[in-house]
């Protein structure tokens, strides 16, 4: 993780508009619906409200009645993993779903209207990370970050950096700055001129059961303590905490096994 920080201040800042390319929701599809509900609602203080259904069963979380996330059910015949999914913003999702495929990625689901709130696809890169496009209609996106409970920044995982940038730059209009290390293979991604997410190449430090794939960081007001409540309520602790240059930081998994990060940002 290098410069895991949007444009909201310190004390959280909302979002209307995302631009083109800008990570704008995160969205997770479990088996489980109502206990990953109350798994997220216990950690983050979430609420929840009903999401548009097009997929099935769908909700919205809430943050102080800011809409931060959404969780949906797996159909019981699918056996998909299951993980957090970043959306990326698209002022028309049909013409970046065909770059997508000219570009050497896929495009799994979509597009496809969700009610009034917008249109989406699901796809993935040359390497097999998947990732959603979304073209925002009532439904801009994540509403409030910069606080704890809110997703702060989102990275893939890949074998390395280089080459799958290239087709996220291709199709998003992305910029890059690599961290220069010989030892350190990342690559930040921007969006006019400000940090919106990473590429971070781990050669053959990826899960097996895995293979490359998005992870979101969600900020917490203390690390430790958040280890210590995901472990009571069923959660895993796949690395503990730990001091970056950017705060301290744990990866962490629910009790399904989605993977995901925690970030108690420097005060």
């Amino acid at each position: 993780m290098t410069e895991a920080r949007g444009s909201a201040g310190p004390n959280g800042g909302t979002h209307t508009r995302h631009a083109p390319g800008t990570p704008c929701w995160v969205s997770l599809m479990v088996h489980g619906l109502a206990t990953t509900q109350e798994f997220y609602g216990s950690l983050f203080g979430w609420e929840f409200q009903p999401g548009p259904q097009q997929l099935g069963p769908y909700v919205r979380a809430l943050l102080d009645g800011h809409e931060v996330a959404g969780i949906g059910r797996l159909p019981p015949d699918r056996r998909l993993p299951v993980a957090w999914t970043p959306y990326l913003a698209s002022d028309d999702v049909d013409v970046t779903a065909e770059t997508v495929r000219l570009c050497g990625g896929t495009i799994g689901v979509g597009p496809l209207d969700a009610a009034e709130a917008g249109r989406l696809a699901i796809g993935s890169d040359p390497s097999g990370a998947v990732f959603g496009i979304w073209q925002a209609a009532g439904h801009q996106g994540t509403a409030l970050t910069g606080v704890p409970g809110t997703p702060a920044w989102n990275e893939l995982l890949t074998y390395e950096s280089v080459s799958v940038a290239k087709f996220y730059e291709a199709v998003f209009g992305y910029e890059e700055e690599a961290v220069v290390s010989a030892d350190f293979d990342y690559l930040t991604l921007h969006i006019d001129g400000r940090p919106v997410a990473g590429i971070h190449g781990v050669g053959h430090a990826l899960p097996r059961d895995r293979g490359p794939h998005w992870i979101t960081y969600f900020e917490v007001a203390d690390a430790d303590d958040t280890v210590e409540r995901l472990v009571d309520l069923g959660g895993h602790v796949l690395t503990p905490p730990r001091d970056s240059a950017h705060g301290r930081v744990a990866t962490v998994a629910d009790p399904e096994g989605a993977r995901f990060c925690l970030i108690e940002s420097p005060r």
